[in-house]
């Protein structure tokens, strides 16, 4: 063999496994829901070098992985988040987003979910295995004084502390199915409809921009007919 090509042919043999080891790195992040609320013990995979972490009680973790590597987020309640790195990144914000439905509602902030105690102040939630919404003629009479800072005066729902009752521009926001509806939609909703309702208060309530400021009321029906 030709003494000129043994050398390269060495070099490139012992040149792969640095190459390779230079490609992996230290990745840093964070897992928050409705944008800012720490999402706790969520699971962080990287495919390829096999990793796994969980997130800490503020939502950070870290983890080996290669520059071009896949991550996947997941934690039981909440869509899977898949991430493809582009070369360079050191650190990753990533905000998942809750199912739909009450039981996937449960496993996030109940007990034993992926959300703090002080956290879960901020989403409150009924639904028709614990309420009868049929008994009642409106859907404000089903909300009335079934979840704290709550106040309704007439058809006008406001979230936070009674000095901003009276205020037009201190109106919570109504979303139906997804959907942010007027306050005639909101208001005609059949009771025997109502599937369950969520009340979003502050940072949970950014989800929806500036028009969530004064806080959110979402219905989900049973037929899901305004989608």
């Amino acid at each position: 063999m030709n003494i000129k090509l043994i050398f390269p042919v060495l070099m490139l043999v012992v040149s792969m496994p640095l190459c390779l080891y230079g490609q992996e790195e230290i990745l840093r992040g964070k897992v928050t829901t409705f944008d800012s609320i720490p999402v706790i013990k969520a699971e962080v995979k990287a495919k390829g070098t096999g990793m796994e972490v969980l997130t800490d009680s503020l939502g950070y973790f870290s983890i080996e992985c290669l520059n071009d590597d896949k991550i996947t987020i997941s934690a039981s309640g909440f869509k899977r988040e898949n991430l493809k790195l582009k070369g360079g990144e050191t650190f990753v914000d990533v905000n998942i987003e809750l199912r739909e439905g009450e039981r996937y509602l449960e496993l996030a902030i109940g007990p034993d979910g992926h959300i703090r105690e002080a956290d879960k102040q901020k989403v409150s939630s009924i639904n028709d295995r614990e309420v009868d919404f049929s008994m009642y003629s409106t859907i404000y009479d089903a909300l009335r004084g079934r979840v704290s800072g709550v106040h309704i005066v007439g058809d006008i729902v406001y979230i936070r502390s009674q000095t901003t009752i009276g205020s037009a521009d201190a109106e919570a926001l109504f979303v139906v199915d997804g959907i942010i509806v007027s306050k005639f939609v909101f208001s005609s909703i059949p009771t025997s409809d109502i599937q369950n309702i969520r009340v979003l208060k502050g940072s949970a309530a950014s989800i929806y921009g500036s028009r969530g400021g004064n806080g959110v009321i979402e219905v989900d029906t049973k037929r899901g007919k305004y989608k």
